[in-house]
């Protein structure tokens, strides 16, 4: 762990001047892993249903489920700002969102993340005003992925449009310190960029939010099914592990009497 750890104020201070790398963990060894590579900022993100849990999505993940991993990344001590999904219906009024907030302070978080814009507004206010920082989230909404059809682009039209700049706006007025934009269209993305005073961080967005964030199995080629379009690993390191572990297995076998 290096000496200088990161906060809301150091990542919003690289906005315009130096690009925010954000990776996902979700235990104790990745989370160590980030940090030797200087990660400014870790996310415990709710995409652990899928990745780690075995759930078809996010939905099915609980508040305990987020406090146990999020407790595990929290144990390696990063220097990154350390920030924890709020997953689905765990704030669904701003007491509620403040509850939720809390438990996963408690169990390690520096900050959370909600999907959302001005619909969630109330418990955004809430959250900030309790002292806990606060990261959006805003396009494509994992946690809306079953009612809204499936993972779809957001921002191709002018509605669209309009409503991600007004969120946009919203959220960097109730003190986030910082949006995820996933699946916006670029320059929709851009837009949002030079627009609000907090970074932004793409995720299959573009090149032009102020950085980018991306589920670190899908970087290193270790998701056991499904890698999305945006990333491309530059090795698929599950099929070296599968090789490696098959070599174990046969040598094994080659030592049997």
């Amino acid at each position: 762990m290096s000496e200088a750890r990161e906060t809301p104020q150091t990542i919003q201070q690289r906005k315009g001047c130096e690009s925010i790398a954000a990776l996902t963990a979700y235990d104790f060894p990745m989370a160590k892993l980030l940090d030797a590579a200087g990660v400014p900022l870790v996310l415990v993100g709710d995409s652990l249903g899928m990745v780690v849990l075995g759930y078809p999505d996010t939905t099915h993940v609980t508040l305990d489920e987020m406090a146990h991993h999020t407790a595990a990344v929290a144990r390696a001590m990063p220097s990154g700002l350390v920030v924890a999904d709020l997953p689905y219906q765990s704030y669904e009024t701003p007491e509620e969102a403040v509850t939720s907030a809390k438990c996963l302070v408690a169990a390690g978080a520096e900050g959370v993340k909600a999907e959302g814009g001005q619909a969630i507004l109330p418990q955004v206010e809430a959250i900030v005003a309790a002292g806990i920082p606060f990261l959006g989230h805003l396009g494509m909404l994992p946690q809306s992925v079953v009612d809204g059809g499936g993972y779809r682009i957001k921002g191709r039209d002018d509605e669209q449009r309009e409503a991600l700049l007004a969120d946009s706006q919203a959220l960097g007025q109730a003190g986030a310190f910082g949006i995820v934009l996933e699946l916006v269209t670029p320059t929709v993305a851009a837009e949002i960029t030079r627009l609000v005073d907090i970074p932004t961080i793409g995720i299959g967005s573009g090149d032009d939010c102020d950085g980018q964030i991306l589920v670190t199995t899908d970087l290193l080629g270790t998701s056991p099914d499904f890698i999305p379009r945006h990333i491309r690993p530059e090795e698929l390191l599950r099929d070296r592990m599968v090789g490696m572990i098959r070599g174990w297995k046969n040598g094994l076998a080659k030592r049997k009497p």
